[in-house]
């Protein structure tokens, strides 16, 4: 059990849990990505599990990810449902922006219904780590997981650095009911800080050079012509002023220019774990990008 940085409270619950845990104490909350990779160099079975603390999963759970992981899968990825039954993953797609996306398939169930049997579509470029089951050997062999990222992304890079040393990935007949974004409040500052910026970090750190230079400059530019649309739109004669840009978090202004002074910080960290990811690649970033984006 790794600690977070847990309260009181929590650290009473796992010193008095009758399963008696190891507990691996960690002094500040290092987030998902963290505690994932904080526990990776204990972890002694074939595979380990990736569950978000607001996913529950069936009692066949993982006899089901295993029985879908042949000789070259190293990631095997659920199908995540809703609270309402809708369908929120199915594993993630690579977009022609370098986006990592859930694939999600046309919800099959009205709002309340026993979920229609899940057949899985074609492999996913990428598993979705609330609810995955990793090979250990594979995600060791690729660097592990970047705890830099805290969370959001993680998943999608991770499957980046799966498939450039020739790993496959899977999707699994077998469904989890998942509580998305419970702790962490989609559309906040919080999760759009930690998407754009792990986004950026990721193509970074994996994606063709030039793809990833494309990405960052876009960024940086719209950055700087935000305000100056607000300030165009104040200024009309003659027209009542509206919303300038998208009233959503990732198109404020300061919390773009925080995102690029996160990434701007973390470029010696990006620069020495892609030249170790090069190393470690049997099949070309342009080839890939290629094949599950057509760009």
């Amino acid at each position: 059990m790794v600690d977070n940085a847990a309260d009181v409270d929590t650290r009473r619950i796992l010193a008095e849990h009758p399963s008696a845990p190891d507990v691996l104490r960690l002094e500040r909350n290092t987030g998902y990505a963290g505690g994932i990779a904080a526990a990776l160099d204990d972890v002694d079975t074939e595979f380990v599990a990736w569950l978000n603390d607001d996913a529950v999963p069936s009692p066949s759970w993982l006899a089901d990810l295993e029985a879908a992981a042949g000789p070259a899968t190293a990631a095997v990825t659920s199908r995540l449902l809703r609270p309402d039954g809708t369908v929120q993953s199915t594993g993630v797609e690579l977009t022609a922006d370098g986006h990592g996306r859930d694939l999600a398939e046309p919800a099959a169930t009205s709002p309340g219904a026993t979920p229609a049997p899940f057949t899985p579509s074609p492999a996913p470029f990428g598993f979705c780590g609330g609810a995955a089951l990793v090979r250990t050997r594979a995600l060791r062999d690729v660097g592990g997981v970047p705890a830099e990222f805290f969370c959001y992304y993680e998943d999608t890079d991770t499957s980046w650095r799966l498939r450039l040393a020739g790993w496959d990935v899977a999707a699994a007949a077998t469904d989890v009911h998942h509580r998305h974004g419970a702790s962490t409040r989609p559309g906040s500052a919080a999760f759009h800080r930690w998407n754009e910026r792990n986004r950026l970090l990721m193509l970074l750190r994996c994606a063709p050079a030039g793809v990833a230079l494309r990405e960052l400059a876009r960024f940086t530019v719209l950055t700087a012509v935000l305000p100056l649309r607000t300030l165009a739109a104040r200024r009309r004669p003659g027209v009542r002023p509206g919303p300038a840009v998208p009233d959503a978090a990732n198109f404020d202004p300061r919390l773009r220019l925080r995102v690029l002074a996160d990434v701007t910080r973390r470029t010696p960290w990006t620069r020495r774990t892609r030249r170790d990811i090069t190393r470690r690649s049997t099949v070309g970033r342009g080839s890939l990008w290629r094949h599950w984006t057509g760009g």
